[in-house]
């Protein structure tokens, strides 16, 4: 079907995934309204949203399958990099959701306001994966943004959650302010925030280097914030501690999708023209990222802090693939998206699991005989960690092995080096967490109802099912996976360029 945007009906059916999940956000928001706390119904509306992105995600799949759009010109791309990140930000909900249904009951949580802003902020999530303008990026973001500022300071009862949502959300607005001054400068110099038109004004010269230099660091600053990379990472530590432990999940993996989808649209495809002026630049970044995330996780105690410095590695790990700007890069940076969501989640799944009644429980420690009381939870909290170490049969290799072809096609030999010895480092923090789960034996007063002894809900055991299969799957079949990754920016290849001329 070709839709053709002169019709506003046409339009909808482009943007149909978006308008289900709005509609069905507000149907959440004011079912919670009406039944307020009534215990039984937090659940209820958990289901509902799960429905909702369900609906989505069938939405989503009839745009893959063969629906296209007259023409390029329109603010909302329909390309299929846009619908495979619709499908990291549609699981990332989803098995967020999952794991909050237990956690919203037990803290009695307002369930309508939790699921329809984890609802909110995928909306958000998707406008910026599929915007063609930037003004439009930045609507996404900040409808993004804003949803997860009231997420992460959700819980009220709890002083770190709102002291977390306090901070994400000052720190939050003053880069957005960097992102907005950037979009400014852009469009001052190319007289247009639509990025197809910047990507024509900067191959063609012109655009005063005098506007484009300013404005291409404002962007990348504010970005930079968003996917958490060093030295615009102070913010994460402590907001993913002190947020309710589902969030913490949802931003370490949704989030940074979706901010990564968003860089890779400006960067890779609007400014490659200027790729000169900026790869240098996060070529440090991403260095520096890669270096200090997992150097830092190796001290930390806390098992959400050391995710929290992990995931930060990991943005660093995602930028070689911008950095490298090619074909091979981009389907990498796809693939790598959906595998750290699934494995991500899954391990904060886990660590619910382990913090049983309070958000107290996660020390390293905590963890100690936790793989003998509970050997299933045990084998996939060990999967996960191992996924995430890059672990050769895991999905999590076959991700770094296509971000390191990609980088090496762009001849980026010392960030590829830089790649594997941070990869061979984070192995140390991730395997103490599996060595304290099987190695250690459990004190007495653990192993007789300690942390962990709290049975896991059985959706719960489904996403977690799901999960190591996926990365199982990814690990020892990926080629399914990374074709459609490959196909979903086959769109993009004419605004590639890379490192090597021609390339």
């Amino acid at each position: 079907m070709l839709l053709d945007y002169s019709s506003s009906f046409h339009y909808v059916l482009a943007l149909l995934p978006e308008v289900v999940i709005s509609v069905g956000g507000m149907l959440v928001l004011i079912m919670g309204v009406v039944r307020k706390r009534e215990r039984g119904h937090t659940a209820e509306l958990g289901w509902i949203s799960l429905a909702v992105l369900a609906v989505a995600a069938v939405a989503n799949g009839w745009l893959y399958s063969g629906v296209s759009e007259a023409g390029a010109t329109a603010m909302f791309a329909l390309d299929g990099f846009r619908l495979f990140a619709n499908w990291v930000f549609l699981i990332g909900a989803a098995f967020s959701i999952v794991i909050s249904l237990a956690y919203v009951d037990r803290q009695r949580l307002q369930a309508g306001e939790y699921y329809s802003l984890i609802l909110f902020a995928t909306i958000g999530m998707m406008v910026m994966a599929a915007a063609r303008d930037l003004m439009v990026i930045f609507l996404g973001l900040e409808l993004m943004s804003i949803a997860v500022y009231a997420l992460v300071g959700f819980n009220r009862r709890d002083r770190r959650s709102a002291e977390a949502g306090l901070k994400y959300f000052l720190l939050g607005a003053f880069a957005s302010g960097f992102l907005l001054f950037g979009i400014a400068l852009v469009y001052g110099a190319t007289g247009s925030a639509n990025i197809h038109a910047i990507a024509v004004a900067v191959q063609d010269g012109a655009a005063p280097a005098a506007l484009m230099v300013p404005g291409v660091a404002l962007l990348a600053i504010g970005l930079a914030f968003k996917v958490a990379v060093v030295p615009f990472h102070m913010w994460t530590p402590d907001v993913y501690e002190g947020a309710p432990t589902p969030v913490t999940a949802f931003m370490a993996a949704a989030v940074k999708a979706a901010a990564f989808a968003a860089f890779l649209r400006v960067f890779v495809v609007g400014l490659d023209g200027v790729y000169n002026q900026w790869w240098s630049i996060l070529w440090w970044l991403a260095a520096i990222t890669m270096v200090a995330g997992n150097v830092i996780a190796l001290v930390q105690s806390s098992v959400k802090r050391m995710l929290a410095y992990s995931s930060i590695a990991h943005g660093g790990y995602l930028l070689v693939a911008l950095v490298s700007a090619n074909d091979t890069a981009a389907a990498a940076l796809l693939f790598y998206l959906l595998i750290y969501t699934v494995m991500n989640i899954g391990a904060f799944a886990i660590v619910i699991s382990v913090g049983n009644q309070s958000e107290e429980n996660l020390s390293i420690e905590s963890y100690t005989g936790f793989g003998w009381r509970k050997p299933v939870m045990g084998v996939f909290m060990t999967i996960f960690l191992l996924s995430l170490a890059g672990f050769p049969g895991t999905a999590g290799f076959i991700a770094k092995y296509n971000l390191l072809l990609g980088a090496a096609e762009s001849r980026l030999w010392v960030l590829s080096v830089i790649l594997v010895l941070t990869t061979v480092v984070s192995y140390w923090y991730y395997l103490r967490v599996a060595w304290y789960m099987w190695m250690k034996e459990a004190p007495e007063e653990a192993a007789a109802g300690g942390p962990g002894h709290a049975l896991t809900p059985f959706a719960t055991h489904v996403v977690l099912f799901v999960s190591v299969g996926l990365i199982l799957l990814g690990g020892i079949f990926p080629g399914a996976l990374l074709e459609m990754a490959a196909d979903s920016v086959a769109g993009l290849r004419d605004f590639m360029a890379g490192p090597v001329a021609g390339n």
